[in-house]
């Protein structure tokens, strides 16, 4: 490795470790090295117009625009209605309320933190009275999160296919059976656990009584949830149909959204409008930058071969396909309790899609292993936003909240995040049976 890369990937992780921004820490380790390389520093410039020159970044913003929106709306009142009818009954099911309720706000949020912003408030404190412990139902809401991730439409499966240049609609699919295996294991594990965070109370949830008032429930619930679950629909409907772009499918989730907050459950405001139009513009202010200086780090470390000496390397030291894989996780992972999952994108994708490449593994399938382990970064220790905001919103210590995710994070998260490693059936079937194997490729 030349001097210049070195000093260069030392700058990197040493902005990292005194908490510089990410996209500054980019921008000057590729300058440091640039100028110790002897390399003109024009090379930037045009690295990162080329990285912003992309029309998925429009439907990014117009996705986390959505997403902001259907969190203030009163999606998630609805919701949790129809979830409670469906779910409400099973033992510990008021807590099972919350994931099924996650899963349908993932399909319009896109996101992790909406999903939990909407559903903590609503759920953790409402739930004592029947005897769950708050930090148990806060715990469960925050593992559920990164559902947000897996269920399409996904702003980080955007982010990939950005990074990437893969198919928007088969990475969308990719994620989906992934995401309600990892619901349906979370509702198994609180099944099993739950009576261990319950204490005793007399109080006793009102549920529809026989077959006749339960089915009038769910029509009623439903009815009332509709307009909300047509948000989705009508995304990935128009997407897969080929009505529509991923940029318009985008920009109808933002028109949907503002008629059914503002002319149906007329619970979102004008004042809430501009707070969601503000937080977009940082946001993809935010994701912009460290798209541009993160790609013009990441392509010199291509253009310099640290990426193909890194595939050689892993290749070498690991003789089996199996062995790769797993030591791509365990980085993966390592890099989620540091670092948020935009600029591990940036960072880690161009660098593993070689090794990828050498050993075999479809880029949709890498697509899902990416945005697993970058979900699963949102719930590790200690830099998981999800317990942040968690902890803010319920009232609860960091710390208490950490065990009982753990339990859900070895119980069904990395369980999941390793059959989809190594079962590509289950990232690439769906996609190559709806958009065909020409989109996805051999796996």
């Amino acid at each position: 490795m030349e001097f210049g890369l070195f000093v260069g990937l030392a700058v990197f992780f040493l902005g990292i470790l005194i908490g510089l921004p990410l996209c500054w820490v980019f921008l000057g380790s590729s300058v440091v090295a640039l100028v110790l390389i002897g390399s003109p520093l024009d090379f930037l410039p045009g690295t990162a117009y080329a990285a912003m020159d992309n029309y998925i970044l429009m439907a990014i913003a117009f996705f986390i625009y959505a997403g902001g929106l259907m969190a203030e709306a009163g999606l998630a009142k609805r919701f949790i209605r129809l979830s409670y009818v469906l779910v409400g009954k099973l033992r510990g099911g008021l807590v099972d309320v919350g994931i099924v309720t996650v899963t349908f706000l993932s399909a319009l949020t896109g996101s992790s933190v909406p999903t939990i912003a909407a559903t903590i408030p609503l759920l953790a404190f409402p739930l004592e009275k029947y005897g769950y412990q708050r930090r148990y139902t806060t715990a469960v809401l925050c593992s559920s999160s990164f559902l947000g991730y897996l269920i399409p439409p996904s702003v980080p499966v955007l982010i990939y296919c950005l990074v990437a240049k893969q198919s928007v609609a088969a990475v969308f699919l990719s994620t989906i059976f992934p995401g309600l295996l990892l619901a349906g294991g979370y509702i198994v594990v609180n099944t099993i656990i739950c009576s261990r965070y319950m204490f005793p109370s007399k109080e006793i949830p009102e549920l529809p009584k026989g077959f006749a008032e339960s089915a009038k429930e769910v029509v009623k619930s439903s009815w009332s949830a509709l307009p909300a679950l047509c948000v989705p629909l009508v995304v990935l409907g128009g997407i897969y149909g080929g009505v529509c772009t991923p940029n318009e499918a985008g920009a109808l989730a933002v028109v949907v959204t503002l008629f059914v907050g503002m002319f149906i459950y007329r619970e979102l405001k004008v004042k809430t409008l501009w707070q969601c139009t503000k937080g977009t513009l940082m946001t993809m202010g935010m994701i912009t930058l460290l798209l541009a200086f993160g790609m013009g780090f990441t392509r010199l470390m291509i253009r310099e071969g640290l990426a193909q000496a890194m595939a050689t390397g892993m290749i070498q030291a690991f003789e089996s396909k199996y062995a790769v894989l797993f030591m791509m996780n365990l980085l993966l992972l390592v890099l989620g309790m540091f670092i948020d999952g935009v600029p591990i994108m940036i960072i880690a994708v161009p660098l593993l899609m070689p090794l990828v490449t050498e050993v075999g593994v479809n880029l949709v399938q890498l697509g899902a292993i990416i945005v697993i382990n970058v979900g699963i970064g949102v719930v590790t220790p200690p830099y998981a936003i999800s317990i942040f905001v968690g902890s803010k919103l319920a009232d609860i210590p960091y710390e208490q909240l950490v065990k009982p995710m753990m339990i859900y994070l070895f119980a069904v998260g990395l369980p999941i995040l390793f059959l989809t490693t190594y079962i590509p059936a289950l990232s690439c079937w769906l996609p190559t049976l709806v958009v065909g194997p020409g989109m996805v490729g051999p796996w």
